[in-house]
This record gives structure tokens, C-alpha cells and sequence, in this order.
């Protein structure tokens, strides 16, 4: 999974939700802060059904703050000219993904920068987690992508559909421009890696089978499970 999803060859998520049941996968998302009607059919691992830049974004927020949903709000604050506070919202945040589970997907999603689609922000030169995406036609491009403290999503589209152009897929037209929004809002702040769980834990495994390393493993790699 970690090379498909690096790679984005979706047949490998079509085999992975047709083993887990859609509505497994329908109650997840539900859970994730996704409100947007997703179908009934195994084309969902595709990204058939349609959603907010909104709701992904605020998805992955998931991940990035290890598990808590946080709902979205827009207005922070209200003041007047003499600082008087006029009102103040505060996001309402729940756990519902186990801090372990979260943090495996942020290493699966550091892979996608580091040597799959989303290479061109590896130019942030700090830890970060996301996924490109470009839908059929090359009609819609993404990229939903965080670091420890800060999410933020992109996407590029026509009002009504149709063609980018070629090649213009989420690692060429829309990481670009995440990238430089977050080199902005980064700018003069410490550079942070993402935390492991305590029930975390690294095991060096047979690239080529997925299996424990033996002394015959041709290439290693460590792998992140939940322990036991």
C-alpha cells in the first residue's frame, strides 16, 4: 500500500476498500468530517463523489493533530476599535482516530513527498505530510498536505468542468502553490518533526516481500506498525 499510494495507483485502493466493505469506509470518512454524499460502489476509492476543499482539508487535520477533528470555523475573533472583545469562537475538537492509526498515515504521506508525486515540496526543507490528486480528463487538481502545526489544501479547477491542460496533474499545478503558501506562513518558525505514539513502533522489514528482515533480504527498509 505504501508504494501505491507513493505512486497513486489507485487499483491497489480498489482492492483495499473492496476488503474492508464501503460501508466501513462511508462511516470513516463520516467520522474524518467528510458531510458530502459518497456513493454506494467501489468507484469511491477512486474519487467519484465530489467534495469540499473544505471538508479534505479539514480530513487531513485528522492526521496532522494525531487523531482530534477539530470543526472548522471562520471568524476567530470580533473586536472593536478599542479592544473590546465583541465575540470569540472556539473550535469544537473530538478524538476519533486512534492516535496510532494517525500517525501511520502521516509517515505513509511524508513518503508521497519524499519519493512519489508530491517531490516538488520537498523544497520546504522540514518535515511534511500530503497527497497530490488529479481526476479523470485532468479536470481537477490537488494537493492536501500539513506539517506538525499547520494544514492547508489546494486545489485548481475551471468553474465549469473541464480540461487543465496536459500534464497539469496535483504534483505540477496545485503543489506548487501550496508550497509557497507555506514557505510564507512557515517563514522564521522552528522546524518541527511529527511525533511517534508510545504504540508505535519501527520494525526493519523485506522490501521485497513485506515480511521480517532475514540475513538473505537483498534490500531492508524499517516500517512503522502499531505494537503487537
Amino acid at each position: 500500500f505504501r508504494d501505491a499510494l507513493i505512486h497513486s495507483r489507485n487499483v491497489i485502493s480498489i482492492k483495499i476498500l473492496k476488503e474492508i466493505g464501503i460501508d466501513y469506509l462511508r462511516d470513516y470518512a463520516s467520522n474524518l468530517g467528510i458531510k458530502s454524499p459518497l456513493n454506494r460502489d467501489l468507484s469511491l476509492a477512486l474519487g467519484s463523489s465530489g467534495v469540499s476543499l473544505l471538508e479534505l482539508t479539514s480530513a487531513y487535520g485528522v492526521f496532522a493533530s494525531q487523531g482530534e477533528r477539530a470543526e472548522p470555523i471562520f471568524i476567530t475573533k470580533i473586536v472593536d476599535r478599542a479592544g473590546k472583545v465583541l465575540e470569540e469562537n472556539y473550535p469544537v475538537v473530538m478524538s476519533v482516530v486512534d492516535r496510532g492509526t494517525a500517525y501511520i498515515m502521516t509517515n505513509l504521506m511524508e513518503g508521497v513527498i519524499q519519493y512519489g508525486t508530491g517531490q516538488a515540496v520537498k523544497a520546504l526543507g522540514r518535515p511534511a505530510a500530503g497527497k497530490t490528486g488529479t481526476t479523470n480528463d485532468l479536470s481537477d487538481a490537488w494537493f492536501i498536505g500539513y506539517v506538525p502545526d499547520l494544514v492547508a489544501g489546494t486545489w485548481v479547477g475551471y468553474d465549469q468542468m473541464k480540461p487543465l491542460g496536459r500534464a497539469e496533474t496535483g504534483g505540477r499545478a496545485a503543489a506548487p502553490i501550496w508550497l509557497r503558501f507555506m514557505q510564507g506562513a512557515l517563514a522564521g518558525t522552528p522546524i518541527k518533526g511529527f511525533t511517534v505514539p508510545e504504540d508505535v513502533v519501527f520494525v526493519k522489514i523485506d522490501k521485497d516481500t513485506g515480511l521480517l528482515a532475514t540475513p538473505k533480504s537483498r534490500e531492508t527498509v524499517f516500517e512503522c506498525f502499531k505494537e503487537g
